[in-house]
């Protein structure tokens, strides 16, 4: 369960991602996407294709390892695949799964294309 100190964690982090992402020319699409258990923290567009990133924003370096676990990536993907269902004019672009990593709101890593998965 969420408390409201880490719930303003994840906002505060999902806005530093945004202002990350579009410093470097993305365009924002939709933040926090749902579509059923499905869940994507930003979903933007740049010159390469769609990117699908999950921002992870934690107190502590210690707790980003193994936080993007294979069963993140699959709901990740299937929240990509619903995504792209409802917009099909996005279909025929290359498509990314990327992770952004913030530590105490302050140091910023970008892992582009963090995973590939199997099949989307």
């Amino acid at each position: 369960m969420s408390t409201p100190d880490t719930l303003a964690l994840g906002r505060k982090g999902e806005q530093l991602a945004c202002d990350f992402l579009t410093e470097r020319g993305h365009q924002l699409l939709a933040r926090n996407y749902r579509n059923g258990r499905y869940e994507l923290d930003v979903i933007s567009l740049d010159a390469n294709g769609l990117h699908f990133v999950e921002v992870k924003d934690r107190k502590d370096a210690d707790y980003l390892d193994g936080c993007i676990t294979a069963k993140k990536q699959k709901n990740m993907v299937a929240a990509a695949h619903r995504y792209i269902a409802s917009h099909a004019h996005l279909s025929g672009l290359d498509y990314y799964f990327d992770v952004i990593m913030i530590v105490d709101g302050q140091s910023i890593d970008y892992y582009p294309q963090a995973f590939i998965p199997i099949y989307l």
